[in-house]
């Protein structure tokens, strides 16, 4: 399966935000957009000025689509089935990418990024509905139970992460048992509860593919 494997600190100075692909590195002080603010390459402040509509646009999808760690034919893919669907096409797209399974299951804490928790399902450490699914893609769909299984509930990284429910909790559509390592999909959420994405303009990434 084909993923992005270069340095993914580059990424987030690329789109000037940090996009937590790293867990909790990029909450430390370790993190490099503490210190390099400006885009990688040459002459960088040469690339900082006003920028066309398209490339307004364009920076907007890419953003969206690293901070969920997908390539771009599985990001079209998204958006050409939220296209399809009822209702408002950003919406709808937020939607799909919550509801697959690697997201799922770090926004259940059971991993420190999605990357981590997109290594967790393709090992097989992952079940829905008590069925190993070890495909990252997977859309789990309201109701459904998700769980670490096997010699995976004893991964100090899972335990680690879990910590975080204590601390912070989890977002208003997913719930989790930190004991069990059994959490399930509430509900699908709405626009306004993804409160980490809430400075992503999703019509500007509908725009962008409609032309």
């Amino acid at each position: 399966m084909a993923r992005y494997i270069g340095p993914v600190c580059r990424l987030c100075r690329t789109e000037q935000k940090k996009l937590f692909l790293k867990g909790d590195r990029c909450k430390s002080d370790k993190c490099p957009m503490n210190k390099k603010r400006l885009p990688p390459g040459k002459a960088p402040k040469s690339r900082m000025g006003k920028k066309s509509e398209y490339a307004v646009q364009l920076r907007e999808k890419q953003t969206l689509k690293r901070a969920y760690g997908l390539l771009e034919t599985q990001f079209r893919n998204a958006f050409e089935k939220a296209l399809s669907m009822p209702g408002k096409t950003g919406e709808n797209l937020f939607i799909l990418l919550e509801r697959r399974l690697d997201n799922v299951v770090y926004r259940m804490h059971l991993a420190t990024s999605r990357a981590q928790a997109r290594q967790l399902v393709n090992h097989g450490h992952i079940s829905v509905n008590g069925k190993r699914v070890d495909i990252a893609s997977y859309l789990v769909k309201t109701g459904d139970s998700v769980a670490v299984i096997g010699a995976a509930k004893k991964l100090e990284l899972i335990k680690n992460a879990l910590q975080e429910v204590g601390k912070s909790g989890t977002m208003p559509w997913v719930e989790i048992n930190p004991d069990e390592m059994v959490g399930r999909l509430a509900a699908y959420p709405h626009r306004q509860d993804i409160t980490d994405m809430l400075d992503i303009r999703e019509q500007l990434v509908v725009e962008l593919y409609s032309k």
